[in-house]
């Protein structure tokens, strides 16, 4: 691929005023507004009302909160606050040994070998998912969406219904879109109220998740039923918590397996879609790939590794849109990073928006090229300065599990499907929790020879 290509992101101007992120389009999508500065300086650091914030952008210290003294560093209170109606003391909103305890938990069903043997599911919901569309126009973010719940659905919880349904998909929707006015009543140390319509939603849509995976979990109790993750999770619990608390653990991190299982790889595909629909030659490569790759086994667990091509075009990707687009942490205890002093109640931001684009760490950072992932410019970069999945202790579980679920699907709607963009309509990233693109992703669909 010769051609430069640069998919849109939002402009750049002179820094604003922090109070700017809780109204106007700041409040709406994390990744507006950012000065020119945030992409060149090394290090951020800003007021924004009580809470003294650090933006590390060099990726020696970004290792450090993540990795080199991660005990330093935990979730923010006020994020656990935030999380907790939703996903209570889950994986992803715990510390300390409750934290390791679970992680240990779910570790095993996200291994290589465990994560392989789900091929044939993400294949089964990725060919279902084909066979119902017909040529003509297709909003692939629903698509991807509904897919990536199927998957979940079935991987994790035997297949429930009740996680796959429409009402579902809308009540997951006003969660993620309702939290900006309980984000501001977070920071300011105030009672989380809904004020407004969409924030009513969001609670009504929190409501109906806890109430139905609280009721999944319930019908499984005491010995997990079915030999699934949540199976899984439900025995290992009850072997190491009171049965009260591991109930109410197994419910949390239900919900959080649920939500982040599926709400950031439906992303990832919506964007690399998105990326290849404007990129037709590279499109019509991959697609080849994934015919070849296809042809030796649907199914099998080698199927990732025959699509280097496909790979290389979603890491490109992720680091274009980064699914997860920021992530907090909040100092226990003294530091300095990088000659800057940190104070106890400090936050640390780490934005894999901002790394992902930075000037000092890519060449042509707007720019989609995928030369960057050869094996040799791979090699020179820095770990921590690619992070879409986070780094360090708490890198994220499900990073294979949904790479390879990733590739899958892509691999089976690339070989039967040709996506073109929509005439002139503009694609822009919205969302403050992951990244998705404004107004869903209406794509035209036509059937490949």
């Amino acid at each position: 691929m010769t051609a430069r290509f640069v998919p849109p992101h939002p402009p750049r101007g002179k820094p604003v005023a922090m109070w700017r992120g809780f109204v106007g389009e700041r409040a709406r999508t994390a990744v507006y507004g950012w000065s020119k500065e945030a992409f060149r300086k090394r290090h951020l650091r800003m007021k924004v009302f009580a809470f003294n914030v650090h933006i590390p952008l060099d990726p020696n210290v970004v290792e450090r909160v993540l990795l080199g003294n991660a005990g330093n560093y935990e979730k923010p209170r006020v994020v656990k606050k935030l999380l907790r109606p939703l996903i209570g003391e889950g994986l992803l909103s715990s510390d300390g040994a409750l934290w390791r305890d679970q992680r240990r938990v779910v570790a095993g069903s996200f291994a290589p070998a465990a994560v392989d043997g789900k091929v044939p599911v993400f294949a089964a919901a990725a060919r279902a998912a084909g066979d119902a569309w017909r040529p003509g126009t297709r909003d692939m973010a629903a698509a991807a969406t509904e897919t990536t719940m199927c998957v979940i659905a079935m991987s994790l919880f035997a297949g429930d219904p009740r996680l796959t349904s429409d009402i579902a998909m809308r009540h997951i929707a006003a969660s993620l879109e309702g939290g900006n006015v309980a984000r501001l009543q977070a920071v300011l140390g105030l009672p989380i109220v809904p004020l407004t319509p969409k924030a009513l939603r969001g609670l009504r849509g929190q409501k109906f998740l806890r109430e139905t995976l609280a009721a999944v979990v319930h019908e499984r109790l005491p010995d997990g039923g079915a030999e699934d993750f949540l199976g899984h999770l439900i025995r290992a619990l009850r072997e190491r918590f009171p049965p009260e608390e591991a109930t109410a653990l197994a419910v949390d991190n239900a919900a959080t397996f649920y939500l982040a299982g599926h709400e950031t790889t439906a992303n990832a595909l919506t964007w690399t879609l998105f990326i290849l629909s404007e990129l037709p030659e590279l499109q019509n490569d991959a697609a080849q790939e994934a015919r070849q790759a296809l042809s030796a086994g649907e199914g099998d667990p080698g199927l990732p590794e025959r699509l280097p091509l496909l790979h290389r075009v979603l890491e490109e990707t992720l680091r274009l849109y980064p699914p997860v687009p920021r992530f907090d942490r909040e100092a226990v205890g003294l530091d300095s990073l990088a000659g800057h002093e940190v104070r106890a109640g400090d936050f640390i931001s780490i934005w894999p928006w901002l790394l992902h684009r930075h000037e000092a760490l890519w060449d042509d950072p707007n720019a989609f090229d995928l030369d960057r992932w050869t094996d040799e410019r791979r090699h020179a970069r820095h770990r921590f300065q690619y992070i879409p999945f986070g780094g360090g202790p708490r890198v994220c579980v499900g990073a294979r599990f949904a790479t390879v679920e990733a590739l899958t699907v892509l691999a089976h709607w690339l070989s039967r499907w040709s996506f073109a963009p929509m005439p002139g309509r503009e694609v822009a990233a919205s969302g403050m929790v992951t990244l998705r693109p404004k107004g869903g992703l209406p794509l035209r669909l036509s059937r490949r020879d």
